[in-house]
């Protein structure tokens, strides 16, 4: 007979399948080798092998005779959650006064009919199904390692008591709290309890009676052959894995009768028909069909689009950091000027903002107050001259930053101000301030003891104000004082018609943007209004080169 190569591999694998888990289908074969006192005698020429010739053993005859052959080997199909009664508890639950649950009672109803119809059809492989107490009590006694002398650490003690939701529990109906939403002291027994890990999980034991012929139903006969769990998303784990091509498990008990056992599990799931492969196929089509119109009812079938002409900028910022500052306790007072001319905002939308009060923290040579100040805003961009020659003016950010101390000090740290980015993507701004200061000593001291210092009236001073019309901005005898930096993250979007365009020369051109092809393509407003320019003046001079007789009166080219 040929050498067995026993699988050491007792890890689990793990599995994904769409399928119902009601299909799944487990061949465990189990059969008895020897006695494992053979082992331990063998001839001094065999010890150094790693691999056992079986054909050198033979089972050994009790006191009362030879084993039956089917208590020898044994041969069963299972399914997904099929419960296998054991002979312990089949001689349990024969007794009415062991059964304490509506499953007791349920599972003695089970073994009543299987004895009246001839017995369980299994010996020694049995199961313990989900709802069996062995399951619940498995999950709490896990162990780590291999190791007999495993000391159970900490976190091990602790994802003891983490449970997963079975998959049958349902929630109480109904909006009355039942219990306190926030328990400010939670016991031992609390936590125990309500520690739950939130992903159904299914478990599922094949296990196998190893104990003495003809004295089968001790507990600690029992041995577990494979685990099974299965949760919501479809994924089967498997404990140890299928064996497939390789070779079967091995189990050696202990006591004074030592014996070796080998067993394999085989996945026999019957594979499906074409037929019911299409049709399978059909539903999922039909399943996410719906749920595709179910989303879009939702979302809505009509994109909000902007008029033509137009450019709609979306910005997501936040307020990252300040640092460099002489005080503490910093705030950042922020807002948005848009220009007058073309630029607009929504009636409901709010242009500035005030980030809450942070505490700086060493970072190097620098104290850095980290806001994590989230903003956001839109405005629209609409050109309704095209003769004018003048470029557009983008959008500016001012920001002001303050201090408060405990006193309730105030003091300006520092005033800035950047142009919005015209490109669409993700940038990271560093914004320089200064702040106005005077001259002397007594103004310092004043702004050390009792707070205050010069401000500005009108914080679009710090670049040109929008109400400026003059040709030049003096800012002579003005006295300031570099500050500190305040970081930007801004996250920039911008929809418009002329995104969506194939070839703008086709069609007749109504705007600034709906005219250019490829607007895309642009890295900012005033390259797509310069290039627009140049390909008016192409198209002026294309016309004025053609004959008059292919030109209509409305100015378009006659086929």
């Amino acid at each position: 007979m040929a050498e067995t190569v026993w699988s050491t591999d007792t890890g689990e694998a793990v599995y994904r399948s769409r399928d119902p888990v009601r299909n799944l289908r487990l061949r465990v074969h189990l059969q008895r080798i020897t006695s494992s006192n053979f082992l331990h005698y063998q001839p001094a020429a065999e010890l150094g092998k790693d691999l056992i010739d079986l054909a050198t053993f033979r089972p050994q005859p009790t006191a009362s005779g030879h084993r039956p052959e089917e208590d020898e080997e044994e041969e069963i199909v299972i399914g997904w959650q099929e419960k296998l009664f054991s002979q312990f508890e089949v001689d349990l639950y024969q007794n009415e006064t062991a059964c304490q649950s509506p499953l007791d009672y349920q599972y003695r109803q089970e073994i009543l009919k299987l004895e009246n119809s001839g017995g369980k059809k299994n010996r020694r492989i049995f199961t313990y199904t989900d709802s069996d107490r062995y399951t619940n009590l498995e999950e709490h006694c896990q162990r780590m390692t291999t190791a007999a002398s495993e000391v159970p650490s900490f976190l091990v003690e602790r994802m003891a008591n983490v449970r997963r939701r079975r998959q049958d529990r349902r929630g109480m109906e109904g909006g009355i709290l039942k219990s306190r939403i926030v328990t400010w002291e939670p016991s031992e027994e609390f936590v125990r309890n309500n520690h739950v890990i939130n992903t159904p999980l299914q478990t599922m034991h094949i296990m196998a009676d190893l104990g003495p012929y003809k004295k089968l139903g001790y507990k600690k006969y029992e041995h577990v052959l494979c685990t099974l769990k299965v949760d919501s998303n479809g994924v089967i784990t498997v404990k140890p894995d299928f064996t497939g091509l390789k070779g079967p498990y091995r189990i050696e008990t202990e006591g004074e009768k030592q014996e070796l056992w080998k067993y394999t599990i085989d996945n026999v799931s019957p594979h499906a028909q074409p037929e019911e492969e299409e049709r399978e196929r059909r539903v999922f089509k039909d399943l996410y069909g719906r749920h595709k119109e179910y989303l879009s009812s939702l979302v809505g079938t009509d994109f909000e689009m902007t008029v033509p002409g137009a450019l709609r900028l979306f910005v997501n910022g936040e307020v990252v950091s300040a640092q460099g500052y002489e005080y503490d306790n910093l705030y950042v007072h922020f807002f948005v000027e848009l220009p007058t001319a073309h630029w607009s905002s929504p009636a409901f939308q709010q242009l500035s903002g005030v980030t809450q009060t942070c505490t700086t923290k060493s970072l190097g040579m620098d104290k850095v107050a980290h806001f994590s100040y989230p903003f956001t805003f839109e405005a629209f961009f609409l050109h309704e001259d095209e003769s004018s020659d003048a470029l557009p003016e983008w959008p500016v950010l001012y920001c002001e930053v303050l201090s408060l101390d405990f006193w309730q000090r105030y003091r300006v740290e520092g005033y800035g101000a950047v142009v919005l980015p015209a490109t669409p993507g993700s940038h990271t701004l560093t914004v320089s301030t200064w702040r106005p200061v005077e001259l002397g000593t007594v103004a310092e001291l004043r702004r050390f003891f009792i707070g205050g210092s010069l401000e500005l009236e009108d914080l679009s001073y710090v670049r040109i104000p929008g109400s400026f019309k003059g040709e030049r901005l003096s800012r002579f005898g003005l006295r300031t004082e570099t500050t500190g930096t305040v970081t930007f993250r801004l996250h920039c979007l911008q929809q418009s018609r002329a995104f969506m365009e194939s070839s703008s020369l086709r069609k007749r051109m109504r705007s600034v943007l709906d005219r250019l092809e490829g607007f895309s393509q642009q890295s900012s407003i005033h390259n797509v209004l310069e290039a627009f320019r140049r390909a008016r003046r192409r198209m002026q001079e294309a016309r004025e080169s053609l004959p008059q007789d292919l030109v209509s009166h409305s100015g378009t080219l006659v086929s």
